[in-house]
């Protein structure tokens, strides 16, 4: 599964095992609760879930898009 971390200082693009979007939305929870910067979120949320970042495309086509500036799946 791939999702888009989008928010207004950095896009990133993980990747991982597929879940629905109430689990995605719990994951994402649990990971923002651990950050101090936004900008560690992406970085966070994959050693937390095991999920890897990839090179970010605007081209790839993502399951779920995470809008950090609005907490929105």
């Amino acid at each position: 599964m791939l999702v888009e971390i989008d928010g207004y200082y950095s896009q990133s693009i993980v990747y991982g095992r597929d879940c629905n979007d109430v689990e995605l939305k719990r994951m994402y929870r649990n990971a923002l609760a651990e950050v101090r910067d936004i900008k560690e979120l992406a970085e966070v949320f994959c050693k937390m879930h095991n999920f890897v970042i990839v090179p970010y495309s605007k081209d790839i086509q993502v399951d779920f898009v995470i809008d950090t500036d609005t907490n929105r799946i």
